[in-house]
Parts: C-alpha cells; structure tokens; sequence
C-alpha cells in the first residue's frame, strides 16, 4: 500500500498542476476519480441501445430448414383413385416424408409508435444512471470538504505551535540569564526548557498528521495539494440544487415514456412480407401427389395484428407505474425533508461558533494580558516557572480554541453549500 501511495503521488507530481483552492480540489477530485469514466460509459451503452432499437425498421430476416414425417397426408378417395387408374393416370399421393429449406422476410410498415416508445424508455433510462452517477460523484465533494478543512486546522495548530516554541525560547533565554546571575534557580531554567522541548515534539507529532493528510488529499485530487487556502465566508445558502432531485426528475421521466410504451401495445401492426421455400411437398399439392419432387416456392402478402391480450394487464401496468411515481415522489420529499433539517442544524452550528468565536477572542485577550503580567512579575524575580508556564499555555490553548472554532464555522458554511450544491 505504501508503495502504491509513492507511485501515485509520484505520478501527479508529472502534472505540473497544483489545486490550492477548495473548488479547485473538489474538481480535480472529480475529474480524477474513476467514476467518473462511467458517464462516458452510460452515454456510449444508451446510443448502442437506441441504435438497435432504430434496426427493427430494417428487414427481418429468418431463414429455417425442417424434416418431418407424418402418420397420415392429404390423398384422394380410393373411388377417384380407381378412375384415374382406368384413365391410365397414376396418382400416388403425397409421401409421408416432408422436407423444407426457406427463407422469410418481414418488413414493418406500421408499428403504433412502439418502436419510437422503446428508443424513448431508453434513452431516460440512460438519463436515469448517468443522474445516479452524478449524484454519487457529488458525494465526493464531502470527503474532500473533510480532508481540506482538516488539513487548514493542522496548518493553523502548526503555525501557533510555532509561535509558542518562539514565547517558550524567549522566557527560556531570560530564566538562563537570571540563573547565571543567581536571581533565579536552575530547575526554573530547566523546567521552561523542558517545556519548550514538550511543544517541539507536539510539532514533530503535527507535521507528521499534515503531511498524512496532505497525501491522502493530493492522492485523491491526483495532483498536489501543498499550500491550501482558508476559504472565504459566504452567504447561506438557501436554494436547493442536488444531484438527487434531478434524479428524480428522470426517474418521473422513465416512467412516462414508460407509460407512452405502454399504450403503443393497444395499436395493430402492419407489415408486408415475403417467404420463399425449396423443398417438397410445394405449394402445388396435386402436382406433388403425382410426381413427389422438391420444388421452388414463394409467397408474398401484407399481415394486419392486433394483439388484444394487452388489455388484460394494462390496469395492473398502469397501477404499478402510478405506484412508481407515489414513491419517487415520496423519495423526493424525504430528502427535501432530510435535506432541510440538516440546514437548520448547519445553521444553529455555524450561528454557535460565531458566538464561540467571540467570546474566543475576549478569553485570549484577558489570557494575554495575564502571560504578560506574568512575565513582568519574571522581570523581577518575583513568580517561578512553573505558573509562567501555565499561563503561556492557557494563553495558547486559547488561541488553539479559537483557530479550531473559525476552522469548525468554515467547515460547516461549506458543508452547508455542500447540502444545497450552491
């Protein structure tokens, strides 16, 4: 699996393109996931299936060979024989014994729309897989929502695991000169240190998780993502563009084409053909009787049907593609009712995190303040390491709360967007 990993980050590291963007991963991951090669796939199979339904307006042809004996064939009385007998005609019958090689053809001329209908069902019944793919596709969009925004929070815990390495290396430097003065004692000096080396190994543990992080994403986008951007806010979103509800807008399509095909099963049919055979007994039945040859034969004529059997189940057709409507329609309502109370959720999470946000802001300014009383009590000589330390990481913590809250909102404005596809 590793080694399959370098291989593909390797080979998008040829493409010379990088995403940055949450809209630009999101379409590279798009474009770069295999799904993606069934629309292409859908489309070519729907053409392939309306191409050979436009065939049956074409010529068809059969062609059948067949060898029979019978118990018993058509022959005259024994009276007429015995008087073709005096005539001096002999009449021996047909043989038991039939043989036959044809050929038919049959050509449509008239086929109550069915034909038509077929090629319709077809083509929203390629309408319906390429919207399921689509909808199935877009779910990618989430998992990309996931990596990117995770990815920002851990450059942002970086960053501010940074700038406590440079607070811990300054207050370090300053209990140093004091112990090498004597003002202040040597495990004060060595306890900041071994604070500074704590958040030093916080960072290795970070970078490792970006950079996990940052492959998966780089993998799954196929090209490298190094230096994402925070997103902007936008506003809420509130109409409703999914996937699903243009699946289901196919789904209602099928099935009145459906229906359309349906009622084509009530009209005739009208053909014209032509049959043709070499083989014995022919046509000419007493010609047969008296010589017993194989010979050519030939018909051509034009056939009405009506096939009156499609009224028997056409109420229970018509029921069950009215039941098939009742359930996409009912499909579509769960999810737009689903649908809505996500946004409602999304709502109150993003409305808590500005509230958040705020008193975030508040507590790291008080927190401040009280790191830099401290450092002033250090100035002289008159607090120890250890609460320093406290209160520089209460004042961290603080800020790793705040970044982790405006991540948090980030996320939730776009998972929103991601809920209505605007």
């Amino acid at each position: 699996m590793r080694r399959l990993l370098c291989i593909l980050l390797s080979a998008t590291a040829l493409y010379g393109a990088q995403a940055q963007t949450l809209d630009q991963c999101q379409q590279a991951a798009e474009r770069n996931y295999p799904l993606i090669q069934r629309m292409d796939l859908i489309s070519k199979t729907t053409e392939l299936t309306v191409s050979n339904i436009q065939k049956g307006w074409l010529p068809q042809l059969s062609a059948s060979a067949q060898a029979t004996w019978q118990s018993d064939v058509t022959a005259f009385p024994d009276q007429m024989q015995a008087l073709y007998q005096q005539a001096g005609i002999t009449m021996e019958g047909l043989k038991k014994d039939q043989y036959r090689v044809g050929i038919n053809i049959d050509q449509t001329l008239f086929d109550g729309g069915a034909i038509s209908s077929q090629k319709e069902v077809a083509r929203q019944q390629g309408n319906v897989e390429a919207a399921q793919n689509e909808v199935s596709l877009y779910m990618i969009r989430k998992r990309v929502n996931e990596l990117y925004f995770a990815l920002l929070l851990l450059d942002d815990q970086i960053q501010l695991n940074s700038d406590l390495q440079q607070l811990l290396t300054g207050n370090e430097k300053k209990f140093k000169a004091l112990f090498n003065k004597g003002a202040a004692a040597e495990c004060d000096y060595l306890s900041v240190k071994a604070e500074r080396l704590k958040v030093e190994q916080q960072a290795t543990s970070l970078k490792s998780q970006r950079q996990t992080v940052e492959r998966m994403l780089s993998v799954f986008c196929g090209m490298e993502v190094t230096s994402p951007v925070k997103p902007e806010m936008t506003d809420t979103p509130t109409a409703n563009n999914r996937p699903e509800l243009r699946l289901y807008d196919a789904q209602l399509r099928m099935a009145d084409a459906q229906e359309r095909l349906l009622d084509t099963g009530l009209l005739p049919r009208l053909s014209v053909f032509a049959s043709g055979f070499y083989g014995y007994p022919g046509y000419n039945m007493f010609e047969d009787m008296m010589h017993r040859r194989w010979s050519l034969n030939g018909m051509v004529g034009a056939r009405l049907t009506w096939n009156i059997g499609a009224l028997y189940t056409r109420k229970n057709d018509k029921a069950k593609l009215r039941l098939l409507r009742e359930t996409t329609e009912n499909n579509r309502e769960v999810f737009l009712f689903n649908n809505r109370l996500e946004q409602i959720q999304q709502n109150e999470d993003i409305a808590r995190y500005k509230q958040l946000m705020a008193e975030d802001s508040e507590i790291i300014r008080l927190r401040s303040a009280v790191r830099k009383a401290a450092e002033s009590k250090l100035a002289h000589g008159i607090i120890d390491a250890n609460e320093l330390v406290r209160e520089i990481n209460q004042e961290n913590a603080a800020k790793v709360q705040l970044s982790t809250h405006e991540i948090e909102m980030l996320k939730q404005v776009y998972d929103q967007k991601f809920t209505t596809n605007n």
